[in-house]
């Protein structure tokens, strides 16, 4: 049975670190996902099924703590993109890295979620973290506003195209998240496209270790034995090289790829939070007109109007730095162990490969 959430907890009973997706369960069309996180009391695990909408319940529920001061300078952790059964070609796109091989990768991106916001010295203290992580029923699965930070981010545009920022620390900011987001999507995009042509390879070498099988011919004439022995040999070698490539493009997938993917989804999440300060600036800039063209009888309401946006705009901001730097060290942490996971993984399968192929030219020798 599962302990019942307690009221007022400042914290998820659960060590945040250590989160696993472990199954995903598929039933028609909707996914749902086994969720393990082990008590910080030693005694045991909490297990819990939800489904994407338990995921967007838990953002939505942690972007509108409007008791939080300064929560919009969050930089909230990125949900991936919504999974679907037997998805288009455009979802499958949307998802990327995700959206290969079977749901190891998407059950590691959702890991990553539930793990930063687990992990992070604000949004651990909702207790909707605490009903997420350990409550056997799911949580309120009522609509949420989709895109909400799309949204912003159009507006905020549409308002502020040309403009610069009043702060250069965040005029600073911007600026480098535009250039960032834009060279860490095209490392992305092109990182995928290696792994879609060494699945590519793969199946090709399959196919033809499948069809030189077909040369092989019974009978005793010593020249079709010594042309089958061959295309035998060979098909060893090309399925070699098939299990090869499956190997190279998996390690990609479950260490650089998932990197990357984390990091544009990031790169995004800052832009998001970077834009919802604007908007508060834009706000309060209003505020402060407001405040000086007021007229007499409305003077003292105006300049309470306005020390509230300052207030909540000075917060955020506060809390904006903060997250800046925590990301900006989190970042190089994140892409530093995705490089060095990536190195490791493929020296040993090139290690491996290279017995394979050692075996398949001491054959070769061996038929001379």
């Amino acid at each position: 049975m599962m302990e019942e959430v307690q009221e007022g907890a400042s914290a998820p009973s659960v060590h945040g670190h250590n989160i696993k997706v472990t199954e995903v369960v598929i039933e028609g069309d909707t996914l749902t996902f086994l969720i393990v996180s082990q008590k910080l009391s030693g005694t045991g695990e909490y297990h819990v099924y939800r489904i994407y909408e338990d995921l967007e319940w838990l953002q939505h529920h942690l972007f509108s703590q409007e008791d939080v001061p300064g929560i919009q300078g969050v930089i909230f952790p990125p949900i991936p993109a919504k999974p679907q059964v037997n998805a288009s070609a455009k979802v499958m796109k949307q998802l990327g890295f995700l959206g290969l091989g079977e749901w190891q990768p998407y059950c590691k991106a959702l890991e990553s979620f539930l793990r930063q916001v687990a992990s992070h010295s604000v949004l651990k203290k909702s207790k909707a973290v605490e009903t997420f992580l350990t409550s056997a029923d799911p949580p309120g699965r009522q609509r949420v506003r989709k895109n909400i930070f799309n949204r912003l981010s159009q507006a905020v545009g549409e308002m502020r195209k040309e403009g610069k920022d009043v702060d250069e620390y965040f005029q600073a900011a911007r600026d480098q998240n535009l250039i960032i987001t834009g060279y860490t999507k095209s490392a992305t995009e092109r990182f995928l496209d290696v792994v879609l042509t060494e699945q590519k390879i793969a199946v090709a070498c399959g196919h033809f270790s499948a069809a030189l099988h077909l040369c092989v011919e019974a009978g005793e004439d010593p020249d079709k034995q010594a042309f089958s022995s061959i295309c035998v040999k060979l098909s060893e070698v090309f399925e070699s090289i098939k299990k090869n490539m499956m190997s190279t493009a998996e390690n990609n997938v479950s260490t650089l790829g998932l990197g990357l993917d984390l990091e544009s989804r990031y790169q995004e999440a800052e832009k998001e939070m970077l834009f919802r300060r604007t908007c508060k600036l834009a706000e309060l800039e209003a505020a402060r007109r407001n405040a000086e063209k007021a007229k007499p009888v409305k003077k003292a309401a105006m300049e309470e109007v306005k020390k509230a946006a300052e207030t909540e705009f000075n917060h955020i901001c506060g809390v904006a730095k903060q997250e800046i730097a925590r990301y900006e060290a989190a970042r190089v942490q994140m892409l530093q162990q995705a490089l060095v996971q990536w190195c490791e993984k493929q020296l040993l399968t090139a290690r491996e490969s290279a017995d394979q192929f050692n075996q398949c030219l001491q054959g070769f020798r061996g038929m001379a």
